[in-house]
């Protein structure tokens, strides 16, 4: 079994389709195909049911899928040696980072890295603050960018930067014209919040707790997996919401969006590494230019 033939049938199983899996990997489908029959025939067992047009993972795909990642994360830590013996010079480097992170503050960073180390590629995926742990834990990423609060004894957690969480309402809500809001006023509102596992949620339900309100006392009337999605229910109407102050700068510019008045702590954007895993000189270069930026 090749290192490829495992790389497909991952494609192939974390998207539940065979031509998208192609797509990903700049394959045909049919070799996507014969790679797939070729495992399965050799070892005599079905790792995908065929249900009409559509495949699903069985239960020996299920397995082999958390041994086929494992054995892909130890050939990327392979190639991550080499690559720091040629001295930055090649390799890749991946990150996954939350979105509030990814879409608003990282950016500038990885421009800086790339005009730096033009030879480093640089591969990022983007979810929630435990999407990004998960990745970091099962090595798929050798750094994850989160701002959620996490307890991992497998993970080291460095802060790298401070954010402001603010509470935004479209210029009509009541909240708009308030002078200020107490915790209880927060209960009689409608809500859209971002999905659980977000570090923005998570953030957000921790300064409840701190003032006495649970989070099942909020009458959330949307929850959606973006910032973007938030942004756009809440200048549509859709309620109040908790966001990054970067996420919603240009909309509080525009007017499109109001400052509710009600003060919200600012929390810390994180790094997670796997302590025992190998520290690569890029990984450790990007983070170098981070800390740089920092101070400036």
């Amino acid at each position: 079994m090749t290192l490829d033939q495992l790389r497909i049938f991952v494609a192939v199983a974390e998207r539940q389709h065979v031509t998208r899996a192609a797509e990903a990997l700049n394959l045909v489908q049919s070799a996507v195909s014969t790679a797939i029959a070729n495992i399965e025939g050799r070892h005599a067992t079905k790792l995908f049911h065929r249900v009409g047009r559509g495949i699903e993972l069985t239960e020996a795909g299920r397995v082999f899928l958390v041994e086929a990642r494992a054995v892909l994360a130890r050939a990327e830590a392979a190639e991550l040696v080499l690559a720091d013996l040629s001295g930055l010079r090649r390799g890749t480097l991946a990150l996954f980072a939350s979105q509030t992170i990814a879409s608003d503050w990282l950016p500038r960073h990885l421009v800086a890295f790339r005009r730096a180390y033009p030879e480093i590629a640089i591969r990022l995926a983007v979810g929630n603050t435990t999407d990004a742990a998960d990745a970091v834990r099962a090595g798929q990423a050798e750094l994850g960018f989160v701002e959620g609060a996490l307890d991992d004894p497998t993970l080291a957690s460095t802060t790298i930067a401070q954010d402001k969480l603010v509470l935004v309402v479209a210029p009509n809500h009541p909240f708009a014209g308030a002078a200020a809001l107490a915790p209880e006023d927060l209960a009689g509102a409608d809500w859209v919040l971002r999905e659980a596992g977000s570090g923005t949620r998570s953030a957000f339900e921790a300064t409840l707790g701190a003032a006495g309100l649970a989070a099942a006392q909020l009458r959330v009337m949307l929850e959606l997996p973006s910032n973007e999605a938030v942004r756009a229910a809440v200048e549509a109407g859709g309620g109040a919401a908790v966001l990054s102050e970067t996420v919603v700068a240009a909309a509080l510019r525009t007017g499109t969006l109001v400052r509710a008045a009600f003060d919200l702590p600012s929390r810390p954007f994180r790094v997670l590494r796997h302590k025992e895993r190998y520290r690569s000189r890029a990984a450790d270069a990007l983070l170098d230019l981070i800390a740089t930026a920092n101070i400036k």
